[in-house]
């Protein structure tokens, strides 16, 4: 009679359990693809030559080698030319389906693309129309991937790391299998282990392979020190390491040796014959026993399965972050992620118009989603745009060091050849002025609403200058740089233009003024002047705004006022303050609080001494009773760019694109990083 269980122990069972659901999970894990710039016509004769070279490799998907280079397919400026790899571990039947699979993908992923590239977990497949060589290219394209979760231990840990895959590139060096392939498993603790893999494509020579894996480990120290788990891909090699075994065992190890031969047993008398027992009393004696060791060994086992799949699923939802191969000069990458191009081309349906949410002087905003389901605002940087690499660098080093509830949250950036894309939370409420300056939209902000926003956007300033590591000086706050998220919560964004001070610097002086005109202070539009009484400024500004639903810019008044600051004052100094209310507010407002935010705004644009600090306007924001002194006059204000220019600064405000919900004809910078 055939009995299951005898094949191996329930221990082993589970194991074995856990390699198929997650040699399962793999098969269709799809974890990069690359696509170049060069691109066919569609129905031309590169296309008809690249269908029968995706035929000709998808039939081979099944070689015992889990290899194929193809001969060129065509001829002339038409020649295509291909091949796959398969890991060195999976069937044959994986292999093929896993070709199959990315032979049809491929042309999606990359829709007429010359030369094109995907990794799944148990193959990678690549065609060009140039010829595939052998040896490695320095220049080429290498991604790495890595776990979001750390080793408690990250310098032991990386040493360990590291000796197991120096023993890995010696294995595979010397595999006898054809495969170029090898696995390496080394205790770090007595309950942790490491279980790295690693191949080359078999055809390229051993000191090519050497070349291609020494660099693809040095890739992940730089990147993923302390990750748990990291891996990676080039179309020449690939390297991984795990806390927890993800490849078939079996099938990477190489054959046991034949066992020594053995005595033959000993000669035993045979057993006596019972001659008391009965036939009836044994066989439910046995079906007792059958069923006493059965029934806990199943459920055992399920619930080892259970706890596998989650385990399983739980480890690629945290496989998300990838690394490029380029750095962004002076930037410690340890602080946010670095995304790889052709990962933000797969969550932006590559930039297609449908994702596209905003428009700017530097580019566009699109709306991106990750596999998990998680939603991002990619904005992009147009190649003309005058946010050059410093402005880039500055925002990504700026915002990457702010946490607040009330500044919005980078998550990553990505920076390949020309490209400069930032990724940012999603803020799904647009931006302020979408609603503030939008006849039909306005009256969704009541003035609960306004008042919430205006305390948000003052507490995000008061981290900025003083509670943040550095004190920071944004330069560029407007109604278009607030976004609300789904409960209308105010986040301050776009940092291109930010200062970073020293903690005890509180000022600076630069002959490049760059703002928003409308909101910029006197003192820096004229003289180029700033500190945080600049940002301040630029607040009680976006106060009024707020208040009373009118743009500063473009201000046309039939009481005779030639703008914002001087409406609000005029209506102040004839004791009708309330008389610049927004009407469509209506009367469901606090009369002293509506009174109270039109004093603060009138102080914080004054001049520059006179100016409270963002700390003491949150103070008069939270009490009712605090004493304020009188407003004055506001500062004198330029009418207009004309002006400004013939005093002689040295602005580099530019006229751009605004948003579809902006009307702010004139601002140095419409970026809206959802």
């Amino acid at each position: 009679m055939f009995h299951p269980f005898k094949l191996c122990s329930p221990l082993g069972f589970m194991l074995c359990l856990c390699l198929l659901i997650s040699l399962f999970t793999g098969a269709t894990s799809q974890l990069a693809f690359y696509c170049p710039t060069a691109t066919y016509t569609p129905n031309s004769t590169y296309r008809s030559n690249l269908n029968s070279l995706l035929s000709a490799l998808s039939s081979n998907g099944t070689r015992e080698n889990g290899f194929y280079h193809s001969a060129a397919v065509g001829s002339g400026n038409n020649t295509v030319y291909g091949m796959f790899m398969c890991r060195g571990d999976v069937s044959t039947a994986d292999c093929g389906g896993c070709v199959r699979n990315s032979t049809t993908d491929i042309l999606q992923l990359c829709p007429n693309g010359k030369t094109a590239f995907v990794w799944y977990d148990f193959c990678m497949l690549r065609y060009s129309n140039e010829p595939i060589s052998r040896r490695v290219d320095q220049s080429s394209i290498m991604y790495s991937l890595y776990n979001t979760q750390n080793d408690s231990q990250p310098a032991p840990f990386m040493e360990s790391v590291r000796s197991t895959l120096d023993q890995l590139v010696t294995g595979v060096l010397g595999d006898r299998s054809g495969k170029k392939f090898a696995v390496q498993e080394t205790n770090f603790t007595a309950l942790e282990r490491i279980y790295s893999l690693g191949q080359c494509t078999p055809d390229m020579p051993n000191l090519n392979c050497q070349t291609c894996l020494t660099s693809a480990i040095q890739r992940l120290y730089s990147c993923c020190y302390s990750a748990v788990g990291a891996r990676t891909l080039s179309p020449y090699c690939n390297v991984r390491y795990e806390t927890y075994l993800f490849y078939n065992r079996t099938a990477a190890s190489p054959p046991p040796p034949p066992p020594l031969p053995a005595s033959p047993p000993p000669l035993r008398p045979p057993p006596p014959i019972s001659t008391t027992s009965d036939e009836g009393n044994k066989g439910n004696s046995s079906t007792k026993v059958i069923i006493a060791i059965v029934v806990p060994v199943i459920g055992i086992m399920l619930f080892v399965a259970i706890f596998c799949f989650v385990r399983t699923r739980n480890v690629k939802k945290q496989y998300t972050a990838t690394q490029t191969t380029e750095d962004v000069s002076g930037l410690s990458a340890g602080e946010f992620s670095q995304y790889d191009f052709a990962t933000i081309q797969a969550i932006t349906s590559d930039f297609s118009p449908d994702c596209k949410i905003g428009e700017g002087g530097y580019g566009s905003v699109y709306k991106g989603t990750f596999l998990g389901g998680q939603e991002v605002a990619v904005k992009r940087l147009s190649r003309s745009s005058g946010q050059g690499a410093q402005e880039f660098k500055n925002e990504v080093g700026v915002v990457a060091k702010l946490q607040h509830r009330n500044l919005v949250r980078l998550l990553g950036f990505c920076t390949e050849g020309e490209e400069k894309i930032l990724i940012y939370e999603f803020v799904p409420n647009k931006s302020l002025d979408y609603f503030l300056f939008d006849i039909e939209k306005k009256h969704l902000l009541n003035w609960s609403r306004r008042y919430k926003i205006i305390e948000g956007i003052a507490r995000g300033l008061l981290y900025l200058h003083e509670d943040s590591r550095l004190r920071i000086i944004h330069r560029d706050l407007k109604a278009g740089n607030i976004l609300l998220d789904e409960d209308m919560n105010p986040k301050i964004a776009d940092f291109g233009m930010a200062k970073i001070f020293g903690v005890d610097q509180t000022q600076g002086n630069t002959s490049r003024v760059v703002g928003t005109y409308g909101y910029m202070s006197p003192e820096y539009a004229m003289h180029g002047q700033f500190s945080v009484k600049s940002d301040v400024f630029s607040f009680g500004v976006l106060l009024l705004e707020i208040i009373t639903g009118k743009k500063n810019s473009n201000f046309s008044e039939s009481s005779g006022a030639e703008d914002l600051l001087s409406y609000a004052w005029k209506h102040w100094r004839d004791n009708t303050p309330l008389g610049i209310l927004d009407p469509v507010v209506g009367e469901s407002y606090s009369r002293n609080e509506v009174i109270q935010c039109i004093h603060i705004g009138l102080l914080c644009v004054q001049e520059v001494d006179e100016r409270p600090t963002m700390a003491n306007v949150v103070l008069m924001l939270n009490s009712h009773s605090i004493t304020r002194t009188p407003p004055r006059q506001p500062a004198f204000f330029l009418s207009g760019r004309s002006e400004m220019m013939q005093k002689g600064i040295d602005s580099d405000q530019s006229t751009s694109k605004s948003m579809p919900w902006s009307v702010n004809e004139v601002s140095i910078t419409e970026l809206y990083p959802r």
